[in-house]
């Protein structure tokens, strides 16, 4: 294994991500959870950079860590959430933690033994070039009635939250 500087972008954007999926886990303000999350997914987002899908990493950033996050961001504040301030570090508080950490480690530990000698064939490959048009090709020709199903799916969530939103609204209008 040689240690190249691609080698450590990505370790470093993998511990970010790691480190950012932690903290969304164990914090306790909801605000910081979601910023939290952005971490995770611009690293995620930089992971697809070292694997040369750019269009891939530009919706990550657009769409997740843009629009997903605004809309969470929204639901917080519409829904006004309630913050355990006085939680207290009790003795099965730390018990959690230590099984959390635990079990954290022993996946890592599996992961790491299920994938250290893997047999991964190095195939040539141009993927990176013409990556945007490529996925456009993909996803308009082999991949087009998944798309348009979950374009429906996503209209009638849409609709079935303002149909929620507008019950709700005359629930409160009736006390």
């Amino acid at each position: 294994m040689t240690l190249t500087g691609e080698f450590f972008a990505f370790m470093a954007l993998a511990l970010v991500a790691i480190i950012g999926g932690v903290l969304l886990l164990n914090l306790n303000k909801v605000v910081h959870m979601v910023v939290a999350l952005i971490f995770t997914f611009v690293a995620i987002a930089g992971i697809y950079i070292l694997l040369n899908a750019e269009f891939v990493a530009a919706v990550q950033v657009l769409i997740y860590s843009g629009a997903i996050t605004i809309i969470m961001l929204f639901g917080i504040m519409l829904t006004k959430p309630y913050d355990d301030e006085g939680e207290s570090a009790s003795n099965g508080s730390k018990w959690r933690r230590i099984l959390l950490f635990l079990g954290v480690v022993g996946f890592a530990f599996a992961v790491y033994v299920g994938i250290y000698n893997f047999p991964i064939d190095q195939v040539p490959s141009n993927l990176h070039e013409n990556n945007t048009l490529e996925v456009g090709k993909a996803l308009y020709s082999k991949y087009i009635i998944p798309f348009e199903f979950v374009s429906v799916l996503l209209l009638a969530s849409l609709i079935g939250a303002i149909i929620l939103a507008k019950r709700e609204d005359k629930e409160g209008d009736s006390k």
